[in-house]
């Protein structure tokens, strides 16, 4: 059987199936077309201007390797005339963070591009170990979530930068956005669908250039450009809610290989009808510390597969490769299927959505919709022995009057809290 030839160039073997719309391609061309959505995606965007110093969120991952290959390669084939440099954050997770952290120094030195690496140890006093010794394995993603938010953006000030780009991927906002839906919560799906997220409040803002590419296409990018990546899951990710919604969007998937891009489409377009006021009230999306933009980096609790999917998907690349005569092509089960479930059509009365006012916390300074933000909440929780502090949205527990025994340093300031004698 003769080989299938390259739906674009017609002369080379197809080695790639893309899985957003299962074109057949071959090496070049997949990596031509990958780097030119890319490059559209910036540019229809405008989501840099000359000179600009932009710090890529670095973990060692496929996700923010490819974004820092793709953006060197970019640049300098379009003469974008960006600064870039890399910052990762050390969570202190030991056999987890300290290798992937090795990855990303090896990248630093492949890509010449500073390095700059922010830890929690130095900015909460507390390590993500510490954390879980602590609270346990529950509900920590929560914890690493809005530390590492705060942690990107403390990072970007102490370099002097104002721009963070992310690799959040397209399964990683349809994943969000369906979380938010089966939750009804429509300022948060506001803010989360934006590529860019930014506010008044804060000098420093965040992009996604990967937004619109499909986590497996990146893994294929990874494969045939060789890149230098590290694929270990996060030892704390959980089976949680966001598992939920991305064994929904992979089902989905299967089905109709462009169900990834239209809820990502359907959540920009539901997103444009929540009023201002509702979403933030300001004409930037805002993004509050720890929401649902997702942490970056952090293994499968921020929309990376579990069970080792994509592992399993790089190492059947690598078989393929090695056996001649054999197409590298992804085969998905077309299963017939009946019609879906009909939308409902009922409506939630007498349900007010909150208001938000953004504003800075007391405590630390930082960006937030409430007097003192998650992290100074959790900060003091974790510092009281009492780390299960509810945090509802829009509303601030009342914290009973403690006495002041100890003091944890965040961002240059103290931030008091307290112990059991």
């Amino acid at each position: 059987m003769a080989p299938t030839p390259c739906a674009l160039c017609h002369t080379s073997r197809a080695l790639v199936i893309r899985p957003k719309n299962h074109q057949k391609l071959c090496k070049a061309c997949f990596i031509s077309i990958f780097e030119t959505e890319i490059h559209n995606t910036i540019t229809t965007n405008t989501l840099f201007y000359p000179g600009e110093r932009i710090a890529i969120g670095a973990s060692g991952g496929k996700d923010s390797t490819v974004l820092a290959s793709v953006l060197k390669t970019l640049n300098e084939r379009y003469d974008y005339k960006l600064n870039l440099c890399l910052l990762s954050i050390d969570e202190g997770i030991k056999g987890y963070r300290d290798d992937s952290l090795e990855t990303v120094k090896r990248n630093a030195l492949q890509y010449d591009m500073p390095l700059e690496i922010v830890g929690y140890d130095d900015l909460y006093g507390w390590t993500m170990d510490q954390v879980v010794e602590q609270i346990g394995k529950k509900g920590n993603c929560t914890y690493c979530g809005v530390f590492r938010r705060q942690a990107l953006d403390r990072g970007a000030a102490r370099l002097g930068i104002t721009h963070v780009v992310t690799g959040h991927n397209a399964d990683d906002i349809a994943e969000t956005v369906m979380m938010n839906l089966l939750r009804g919560d429509l300022p948060r799906l506001a803010r989360a669908t934006s590529i860019v997220t930014a506010s008044s409040a804060s000098e420093i803002k965040r992009s996604k250039p990967l937004k619109y590419a499909y986590e497996k296409e990146i893994v294929l990018y990874a494969h045939h450009k060789g890149l230098d990546y590290f694929s270990t899951e996060c030892i704390y990710s959980p089976e949680a809610f966001r598992g939920s919604a991305r064994a929904l969007i992979k089902n989905l998937e299967k089905i109709r290989p462009s169900a990834i891009l239209d809820v990502v489409r359907s959540g920009e377009d539901m997103a444009r009808l929540v009023p201002d006021e509702v979403s933030g009230g300001d004409s930037s999306t805002v993004l509050l510390d720890g929401e649902a933009e997702g942490t970056g980096g952090c293994g499968s609790s921020n929309g990376r597969s579990s069970g080792g999917e994509m592992a399993n998907m790089e190492k059947k690349l690598q078989e393929d490769e090695k056996a001649e005569g054999m197409e590298s092509e992804m085969k998905l089960n077309r299963t017939p299927r009946g019609e879906t479930n009909k939308e409902s059509g009922l409506r939630r009365k007498g349900k007010k959505l909150p208001k938000q006012q953004i504003g800075q916390c007391t405590r630390c300074g930082y960006l937030s919709s409430q007097s003192i933000c998650k992290a100074c909440m959790l900060l003091e929780g974790l510092n009281k022995n009492r780390p299960k502090v509810e945090i509802n949205f829009g509303a601030v527990e009342e914290i009973e009057e403690i006495r002041p025994k100890l003091s944890g340093r965040m961002g240059g300031q103290n931030i008091i809290a307290s112990a059991e004698p």
